[in-house]
């Protein structure tokens, strides 16, 4: 008999539908309207957007079953300090999935997604030190000092900015604070041509480092798909066991 603890929703699935969603399209406190999901979902603002467009070519690879593919994606995501895509290499190195599995080295990652004190990525990331041993444990922070001094806070936050700022200098004119009257073109899904009001695409949350990661923390501080509870352990029965149930 093996013992688990049981979870009103497990981990992966809490994680997974939490990363399926850009920034603001499942959050309670930033529900973007029609034509601000347009911008996301734009070819042209996720070129510009390297952390987004990663994770959602992560996260289309991992539906498709192409683990491989899936952790390349999240981890190019991780390197312009994408926490749910950090999360996401976590939780597949813990399952083992496009990666060897390394308790260890994922806490490291869970950690590194919990940086900034996201609920949803600290309650992981508690769960997975909770199931590590002593020796696990040392591990988990000898291999977090390299992981941090690749994808931390610290290093990951300026690559981002940069590329921000690059993009907002290649914008023609100025276009912050703009009041509406701006109609722009961008290519939808399948390259159909949409007007979008140019105040909302140059809004300052999508292209100012500092406004864009406050856009980011308004969504991730409180989780998208409501609390993963950890209940009591409970037994399970072994595959050993099977018989028993049958004759019940």
């Amino acid at each position: 008999m093996r013992w688990i603890r049981k979870t009103t929703t497990t981990a992966l699935t809490a994680l997974a539908l939490a990363v399926a969603a850009l920034p603001g399209s499942a959050s309670a406190q930033e529900v973007p309207d029609a034509a601000e999901q347009q911008i996301l979902d734009s070819a042209g603002f996720l070129a510009a957007h390297p952390d987004l467009e990663n994770r959602g070519r992560g996260w289309a690879a991992y539906n498709r079953g192409e683990h491989a593919e899936a952790m390349t994606y999240f981890r190019r995501g991780a390197r312009y300090a994408d926490k749910p895509s950090q999360g996401m290499v976590a939780e597949m190195i813990w399952k083992g999935e496009g990666a060897p599995r390394d308790p260890a080295l994922a806490y490291a990652w869970m950690d590194l997604a919990a940086e900034r004190g996201y609920e949803g990525f600290t309650i992981l990331r508690e769960r997975y030190w909770q199931a590590l041993d002593a020796a696990q444990r040392e591990e988990a922070i000898e291999k977090g000092q390299a992981v941090y001094a690749e994808f931390g806070d610290a290093v990951a936050q300026p690559r981002i900015a940069a590329v921000l700022r690059r993009a907002r200098r290649q914008m023609t004119g100025s276009r912050v604070g703009m009041s509406g009257n701006l109609r722009i073109e961008i290519a939808g899904p399948g390259g159909i041509s949409q007007s979008i009001d140019g105040s909302k695409y140059y809004a300052e949350k999508f292209w100012e480092p500092e406004a864009y990661q406050a856009w980011h923390d308004a969504v991730w501080k409180k989780p998208l798909v409501g609390r993963v509870d950890v209940g009591d352990v409970e037994p399970v029965r072994a595959p050993t066991d099977r018989n028993d149930d049958k004759e019940r």
